[in-house]
């Protein structure tokens, strides 16, 4: 699959919400009590899309060969509420969500490879995400894919496992 990352505008504010939305719901399938407050989001979540969107931070995965986006992720520069102020120059992955007839497909690895290599490309040494800690499959995923867990991040909404992989 050949697939670009296509900026978020903030018109699409309302599919962003709806995606997460529908991730939560299927999340919710699964009996995995991860990201429910998506389905209906506090004015704090809102505002965390708003200020992704316009710090220029979310994008739509979009299938060239399709030609239509069939997922949705933030890529930071910088994450201090979850990670801190941190020396080593990395790149931060929130909100890494595929659209569901894409699941099973091998995407998400694809996807985190790619910006793994645009990471490496801007001289990042880490790419570095976060689990919510509910979610053991979630990260079961991550450390099968070769992330470490250096830590744990509590937050008002859970706790989140912080996980790196060197680039």
């Amino acid at each position: 699959m050949d697939f670009i990352f296509k900026r978020v505008e903030i018109k699409d504010k309302n599919i962003v919400l709806n995606l997460f939305k529908e991730t939560a719901e299927k999340i919710n399938k699964l009996n995995v009590d991860h990201w429910q407050y998506w389905k209906n989001p506090a004015q704090e979540q809102i505002n965390w899309v708003m200020d992704g969107i316009q710090n220029k931070e979310f994008f739509f995965i979009y299938d060239l060969q399709e030609e239509e986006w069939f997922g949705m992720v933030r890529i930071l520069k910088e994450d201090l509420m979850y990670w801190g102020k941190q020396d080593e120059k990395a790149i931060y992955v929130h909100s890494l969500v595929v659209k569901e007839k894409y699941n099973g497909k091998g995407i998400g690895i694809k996807i985190l490879a790619k910006i793994a290599s645009n990471a490496k490309n801007d001289h990042c040494k880490y790419l570095r995400l976060d689990a919510d800690s509910k979610n053991p499959k979630l990260c079961s995923y991550y450390e099968k894919i070769g992330f470490k867990k250096v830590g744990v991040k509590a937050l008002s909404l859970s706790a989140f496992n912080l996980y790196e992989k060197a680039l």
